[in-house]
């Protein structure tokens, strides 16, 4: 099937110039360097600035690596690529940025449940077939896909890794969203044919069948999208378990 959409990414690299195939694009790395510059603000912060201003330099260099580095070029030839990079964006970038700007004022933790609906069905939407093939036809689709991920899922990790959130409904969050990734990484995975038409003829360069690259970005969504969400509820489980920490927390101030 000839090519006829070219992704933000650009064209399907071949597994011989995937090294060199690095996104240079320079509004991309304005907007990077641009965004660099709260490192400065961060650290000059009075409460925590130093470790505000690593988490969001490690931030900064996970999407370096999703949107410059290789893995945006291999993204436009393998599906798995693609979710290998959504999960660099909401399973690793969104928590750093959650500890660089965490929540500040007091919470009871009642606005977790709607931004966590909110989160999974933004990622069930983008990775639906039509959706998906949509933004590979357009820029401003694209970065719509890509900022509507990041953007809510660092709105979930917030509230998340805030200790003002109850321990049981911060678990009971990272439950649901569990539980999500894995149906869809299971539906995906299990798929019987490709569901992902652009990828069907970008595959085989890599010795990857389009069925076989799409069961692998399954398995990926199904196993590795989930450590982060399991690891932390398991920390806040045992505040749990030696606290008793069953109530809700006294409001403390902001």
């Amino acid at each position: 099937m000839p090519q006829t959409l070219v992704p933000y990414c650009g064209e399907p690299p071949t597994p011989a110039g995937l090294a060199g195939a690095w996104n240079l694009d320079p509004w991309l790395i304005g907007a990077l360097a641009l965004s660099a510059l709260l490192l400065v603000h961060l650290r000059t912060l009075p409460q925590d600035g130093a470790r505000r201003a690593r988490w969001y330099g490690l931030a900064l260099v996970v999407l370096f690596a999703a949107f410059v580095s290789p893995l945006c070029a291999l993204s436009s030839a393998l599906f798995s690529a693609r979710v290998a990079h959504h999960l660099l964006l909401i399973s690793v970038a969104a928590p750093l940025l959650a500890l660089a700007f965490p929540v500040l004022r007091a919470t009871s933790g009642s606005r977790l449940p709607p931004l966590v609906l909110i989160h999974i069905a933004t990622v069930w939407f983008w990775h639906a077939p039509a959706p998906y093939a949509a933004a590979l036809s357009s820029d401003a689709l694209y970065w719509s896909m890509e900022a509507t991920l990041l953007g809510t899922a660092t709105l979930v990790w917030r509230d998340l890794a805030s200790a003002r959130t109850p321990p049981l409904r911060a678990c009971l969050a990272h439950l649901g969203i569990i539980v999500a990734m894995g149906l869809l990484g299971a539906l995906i995975t299990f798929a019987p044919v490709p569901l992902y038409a652009y990828h069907v003829p970008t595959t085989e360069a890599f010795g990857l069948t389009a069925l076989e690259d799409q069961q692998l970005a399954g398995l990926l969504m199904w196993v590795p999208a989930i450590l982060p969400n399991l690891v932390a509820a398991l920390m806040r489980l045992r505040e749990i378990v030696d606290g008793g920490a069953l109530s809700e927390p006294a409001t403390e101030r902001s």
